[in-house]
């Protein structure tokens, strides 16, 4: 997850049964696809993400914590993206406040499937290990602390944690909060990430999220290279109707942020759009089409024309970003790229989309990549009139049944080795343990706390 960004929680051992493989995902079911080619995706590491509020890393102080005994060894995985089951060692999750007694309350008794029937705190999980890390936050997999039937005792959960005093300093309290109440009102849609519950405490907010135990699919694009036509259409496609709903039914949530670092593979191999720390919603007004915003953000490689800019930009950035994305599978990189970000911002606004000679781009894909990359945003494709439905139409989608695809009746081309319930063998190893951080003061708290109120 990698503009997850960083935050507290201290070590944790390592998961899974006896004799289980470390992280790094070793070996994941191609279906159908045997000409999909291995080794490292050309761009080495994943995409940096940018803002022009959010610059130097924030450091972050170890939270204490407790060791639990090792659970019992899991069952065996019975299927479903949203992950339930333990089976893992695992350690306390206590937040150490700076001014007052940890405590907190949830969106959640109400919300989603009524999990939670009561507000929650931080101490009412264990940590399992972590699964991402970034500037001002830490995503976990916990579990319940005190299941009360054996179906909570199963149950796992990604809890994204964020420090309040790197979100103020970085000035990311917009972002945060547009973050949290879209979860909300997306949650269940089956191709998004699904928001269960969230609360905060003294220094921290805290996100608890299905967990989806496939892997960034970014993992898989460096290990295979490059995706063949038909992968490469089916996770397109999926991402269209991910799309589709945020901007025509979401009132013009612009995601801002589309790259294959923030899908995530459920264990059928379907996509889930995690980390909406850019989505903004921005409304419509009715006559052409989503309103404007004005705030640089996105990964460089992904940024349309536009926000370069700085001309205002709408939903239209998100089928940029699109088109970059299907470019990237089919090559193993974007079509823009250079060490230094201001040489990728150049480019993208002087020079066309050109495709390789090897491998060969097939001319259905290269067609609605151009139209994607359309620098006038008046005349890219899913800008015009009809939306998404003229990017579903386009040649390169022929042969896609929307309806099953969207019922999710088959497994994607990409079936993750998820064994288990609550396996994180897809993920990454990560530091444990933080350096030291600006604590949230009581200063601070007086100042910036009315902006967390609720949340």
């Amino acid at each position: 997850m990698a503009a997850v960004h960083s935050s507290p929680i201290s070590p944790g051992p390592s998961v899974g049964p006896p004799g289980a493989s470390p992280a790094g995902c070793p070996g994941p079911t191609i279906s159908g696809h045997n000409d999909v080619t291995g080794g490292a995706n050309a761009n080495g590491n994943s995409h940096t993400t940018t803002a022009a509020a959010a610059a130097a890393p924030a450091a972050i102080s170890p939270l204490p914590l407790t060791a639990t005994p090792p659970a019992a060894a899991p069952n065996p995985m019975s299927g479903g993206a949203a992950a339930t089951g333990t089976g893992v060692p695992e350690t306390s999750l206590n937040a150490a406040s700076s001014h007052a007694t940890p405590g907190g309350t949830t969106m959640g008794a109400h919300f989603g499937s009524g999990l939670f029937a009561k507000p929650l705190k931080v101490d009412d999980f264990v940590r399992i290990r972590t699964l991402g890390t970034g500037t001002f936050a830490r995503v976990c997999l916990v579990r319940r602390r005190e299941p009360r039937t054996e179906d909570e005792a199963r149950q796992v959960f990604a809890l994204k944690v964020l420090r309040k005093a790197a979100v103020v300093k970085l000035k990311q309290i917009d972002h945060v909060r547009h973050e949290r109440r879209i979860l909300e009102d997306v949650s269940g849609y089956p191709f998004i990430t699904h928001l269960r519950a969230s609360f905060a405490d003294p220094d921290f907010l805290y996100l608890l999220l299905d967990y989806v135990p496939g892997g960034e699919l970014f993992s898989y694009l460096r290990k295979f290279r490059r995706f063949d036509e038909p992968t490469a259409q089916f996770y397109a496609a999926e991402i269209v109707l991910v799309l589709e709903y945020l901007h025509e039914q979401q009132d013009g949530v612009a995601y801002r942020d589309l790259k294959p670092e923030n899908l995530l593979l459920d264990d059928r191999g379907h996509v889930k759009l995690v980390d909406f720390g850019f989505a903004k919603r921005l409304g419509r007004d009715g006559a052409d089409g989503a309103l404007e915003t004005y705030t640089l953000c996105g990964t460089p490689e992904y940024i349309a024309p536009e926000v370069i800019q700085n001309m205002g930009h709408t939903t239209a950035v998100d089928w940029w970003a699109l088109g970059i994305l299907i470019y990237e599978f089919l090559t193993g990189y974007p079509p823009f790229w250079h060490q230094n970000p201001l040489e990728i911002y150049r480019q993208i606004l002087e020079k066309p989309v050109v495709f390789p000679q090897d491998p060969v781009v097939a001319p259905a894909a290269q067609d609605l990549i151009r139209q994607l990359c359309t620098v006038d945003r008046s005349r890219r494709l899913g800008n015009l009139s009809g939306g998404a439905a003229r990017v579903k139409a386009h040649p390169f989608f022929a042969g896609i049944d929307w309806d099953a695809l969207y019922a999710r009746r088959d497994q994607g081309p990409i079936v993750p080795p998820v064994r288990y319930v609550g396996d994180t063998q897809c993920f990454d190893v990560y530091p444990e343990t933080d350096a030291e951080a600006e604590p949230y003061t009581a200063e601070m708290a007086h100042q910036y706390d009315k902006f967390f109120a609720n949340f």
